[in-house]
């Protein structure tokens, strides 16, 4: 392989290794290289004008590296779980990445059976590469994909943050309440602290704090995480959020996301008094730029046509209402 450079550039490079050498030095070390092959004057660039004269480039001849070795240990010394093809293709990559290749080959052949018990991915990610990120945040899954493998070989899952949630009966049914953001979860559960059993007009049996989108991964344990009471399935689940397309687009994905176990509903009253307040109110806040849009229907259509039309205006102006315009007073 060769590389086109220009006499500056090797020059640069002389008087960085050999400082201070004068001309006649440096043209000595240029012919040495021609010599022996490392480098190739290119002619038609004419000479520098200097005595002795050198040419304005060359060609640098950048010996190929033989990868024959590592193609005689893809061949015969990975685990055959793992596919060769990409790195008999790409050896400079499987030179990079060999460490890493090597490390999952040596555990398939010694602990393979492992993998019959699931475990977390930070768990088998240790137990593979003895770096517990290796799969979520650093190389892991490009490793993976050059080795023809996914995540499902592994057997692993991904853990999610504890669902937290405040219980004020355990009386079933009853109605509990997903709160995007936590200054609206702990003022709430004030209320109910005081003694009260209803939050604008509706009884509430449990408050759960969503932490905003966080609320897809946590709900996806739900099941496993909550008390028995909050199973029972003659409950009602309830969602207030902010009013703007990314509060709205949170409930849609989870009344898709669980269509199949529970109806997520809207705590329409909520949403109504946040609406009611903001009247008293000469601006709203400004909307977070590059809001994905893409909502539905089904949002606005808990509510009367006089009541959606007026949501619509405020996010179509650019502005919303978070929910923190409602505070313990309101409930």
């Amino acid at each position: 392989m060769r590389k086109r450079v220009s006499l500056n550039w090797l020059l640069d490079n002389l008087c960085r290794s050999f400082p201070g050498i004068t001309y006649e030095q440096q043209c000595q070390h240029i012919l040495d290289f021609i010599s022996d092959g490392k480098i190739v004057p290119l002619k038609a660039s004419g000479t520098n004008g200097k005595h002795p004269a050198l040419y304005r480039e060359y060609w640098l001849v950048v010996p190929e590296k033989d990868y024959r070795e590592y193609e005689e240990e893809l061949k015969y010394r990975i685990h055959p779980s793992i596919s060769i093809d990409y790195y008999l293709s790409h050896l400079k990559s499987y030179e990079r990445e060999r460490t890493w290749v090597l490390m999952l080959s040596d555990y398939l052949k010694r602990s393979k059976e492992r993998l019959d018990d699931q475990e977390s991915v930070n768990e088998r990610s240790f137990e593979i590469w003895h770096r517990e990120k290796f799969l979520c945040r650093e190389q892991g899954r490009r490793i993976l994909k050059h080795c023809g493998l996914n995540w499902e070989f592994l057997n692993i899952y991904r853990t999610t943050e504890p669902l937290a949630y405040y219980s004020h009966t355990r009386q079933v049914p009853q109605n509990m309440v997903i709160l995007e953001n936590k200054d609206t979860f702990y003022s709430m559960r004030r209320h109910l602290l005081k003694g009260n059993d209803s939050i604008l007009g509706m009884k509430v049996g449990t408050l759960i704090y969503g932490a905003g989108k966080g609320i897809y991964k946590t709900f996806l344990d739900f099941d496993l995480c909550v008390e028995p009471y909050m199973r029972n399935q003659e409950n009602r689940i309830y969602y207030f959020g902010d009013l703007d397309y990314e509060g709205i687009g949170i409930y849609e994905k989870l009344t898709y996301q669980f269509a199949g176990g529970w109806d997520i509903l809207i705590f329409t009253e909520a949403y109504k008094a946040m609406l009611r307040k903001s009247d008293m109110l000469e601006e709203l806040p400004t909307m977070k730029e590059q809001q994905n849009r893409n909502i539905s229907d089904k949002f606005f259509s808990c509510f009367s046509d006089a009541e959606a039309e007026a949501m619509k205006k405020i996010l179509e102006s650019g502005k919303y209402i978070p929910q923190e315009i409602l505070n313990i007073a309101d409930f």
